[in-house]
C-alpha cells in the first residue's frame, strides 16, 4: 500500500481537495450548514467537512457525514443538548449519510499556537471548509509527526473506555453495533501514536492505519483485522469486543509507557 499521496515531495502533509464536493453531498451539507447557522446564530463561525466527504471518496447511503464547527464561544449545557437534538433530527431526515458527527471547537483555541498539533493540524489537513469564515489561510502546514499522532489520537484510553462503559450499558442491538464502529475506528487510528519517531508516511484511511501498525507490530496483525471488520461490519458480539478491546489497549498503552511518552 502506497503513502505517497499524503505527503507532498517537500515532505509536507497534504490537504483535502477544494473543488466541488461529490454531486451527492451538495444538498446534504448545504442544508446541514442552514439548519446549524439558525440553531448556533452569530455564534457558529465557520462550519469544515472531514472524513470521506472532505477527501471525495465518500459513499451515497453509507458514509458518514462529519462536520468541524467553531464557534465564537462555548456551548452551555442547554446548548450542546440542542446541538445533539439536531443531530437526530438531521439523520431522521437525510437518509443519504449514514449518520451525521460535529465536532465542536472554539475559535480561539483553534488558532491557538497551544494547540497547533492538534486543531491546527485537525484545520489544516483534514478539514475542508464549507461555511462562514475560512479560518485554514493562516495556519501552518505540518510534516508528519507523533506529536501530532498524540495530539489527536492519544485519548485513546479514557475514550474507549467509555466506548466500553457504554457498550455494557447498552442492550440495543443496532446501538451496540454503532458503538462497536466507532470504538473500532477509534482504535485503529490511534495505533498511530505508536509509529517510530523518524515515520515520514501518514495514513488516511483505516486501511493505511492498520498496514504501518502490522509492519511495526507484526504480532498484532490477527487484533487489526479483527477491528478492521468491525469498523465496517460490525458481528454485535459485545463480550467478545470487549475482551479484545480490553487488551489492545492495554497492550497499546503499556507500548507508550516503554517509550517515555504516556498518553494524555
Amino acid at each position: 500500500m502506497a503513502f505517497s499521496d499524503n505527503v507532498t515531495p517537500q515532505g509536507y502533509l497534504t490537504e483535502p481537495p477544494c473543488g466541488p464536493l461529490q454531486p451527492a453531498f451538495v444538498g446534504i451539507v448545504d442544508a446541514a450548514c442552514r439548519a446549524l447557522a439558525d440553531q448556533l446564530g452569530a455564534r457558529l463561525d465557520s462550519v469544515y467537512v472531514y472524513g470521506s466527504v472532505a477527501r471525495g471518496k465518500a459513499v451515497p447511503g453509507t458514509s458518514d457525514l462529519d462536520l468541524t464547527l467553531l464557534l465564537s464561544r462555548p456551548l452551555t449545557p442547554d446548548g450542546q443538548a440542542d446541538l445533539e437534538r439536531l443531530k437526530a433530527t438531521f439523520e431522521r431526515h437525510h437518509r443519504g449519510v449514514s449518520k451525521i458527527d460535529f465536532d465542536v471547537g472554539t475559535l480561539s483555541e483553534a488558532l491557538s499556537p497551544a494547540h497547533r498539533h492538534s486543531w491546527g493540524y485537525w484545520l489544516k489537513h483534514q478539514c475542508r471548509y464549507v461555511w462562514g469564515t475560512d479560518r485554514r489561510g493562516t495556519l501552518p502546514r505540518h510534516k508528519p509527526s507523533r506529536a501530532i499522532a498524540l495530539a489527536v489520537n492519544g485519548d485513546f484510553p479514557k475514550v474507549l473506555a467509555c466506548y466500553r462503559q457504554r457498550l455494557a450499558a447498552t442492550g440495543a442491538p443496532k446501538e451496540r453495533r454503532r458503538l462497536q464502529r466507532e470504538a473500532a475506528r477509534k482504535l485503529i487510528r490511534a495505533t498511530h501514536t505508536l509509529c517510530h519517531p523518524a515515520e515520514t508516511r501518514w495514513p488516511v484511511t483505516l486501511e493505511e492505519h492498520a498496514t504501518l501498525a502490522v509492519e511495526r507490530y507484526p504480532a498484532r496483525a490477527d487484533d487489526l483485522g479483527y477491528f478492521l471488520r468491525m469498523a465496517r461490519e460490525p458481528d454485535g458480539d459485545a463480550d467478545a469486543f470487549d475482551t479484545r478491546l480490553a487488551n489492545v489497549v492495554e497492550w497499546m498503552t503499556a507500548q507508550l509507557a516503554q517509550t517515555g511518552t504516556a498518553a494524555p
